[in-house]
């Protein structure tokens, strides 16, 4: 078990975050998944194996691999027929007994700016998911002037990410 971090500003390891966020929108939810070493162990891999985001409407390729620091998996998000590509690059992973999760900044090119973290925790049999993230307008592009919409589509995947752990 490990934890390799390389400049994650939203910093996976830490139970408690802080973040000096300066013009970025800050972002912080645990939600109590339930009990258990099943739960515990299915969370865990569907996180690291990047299930979070598959089971919640997206693609991520290479399908099935780990999330690793310095991976650069090719995220896509599918709306009423339309692909939009969002390049990412793993920044964080923490595999601990009790923590596991990992953090990817966006890249050139992604709709937004920022970084997301998804962590799985055990306190004691409970088994708990945390979603944290950090975003602002993409500095340029045809996405900087749609970010009220991409905020909306933000909340939406949060929920589904939620669900996709349950």
């Amino acid at each position: 078990m490990a934890t390799s971090i390389s400049q994650a500003l939203t910093q996976p390891h830490l139970g408690v975050w802080r973040p000096e966020t300066g013009r970025l929108q800050r972002f912080e939810k645990t939600v109590t998944l339930g009990d258990g070493d099943a739960l515990w162990e299915r969370a865990a891999a569907d996180v690291l194996f990047w299930r979070v985001k598959t089971r919640s409407g997206f693609e991520v390729h290479p399908d099935g691999a780990r999330a690793v620091v310095g991976a650069r998996p090719t995220i896509i998000a599918g709306w009423a027929g339309v692909r939009i590509q969002e390049p990412v690059e793993v920044v964080a992973v923490v595999d601990e007994p009790t923590r596991v999760g990992f953090a990817y900044r966006t890249l050139p090119g992604h709709p937004v700016q920022g970084e997301e973290a998804f962590i799985v925790r055990r306190v004691d049999a409970r088994v708990e998911f945390t979603i944290r993230s950090l975003t602002r307008p993409a500095p340029s592009g045809p996405w900087r002037t749609l970010f009220p919409l991409l905020r909306v589509a933000q909340i939406v995947a949060r929920r589904r990410y939620e669900r996709a752990l349950r």
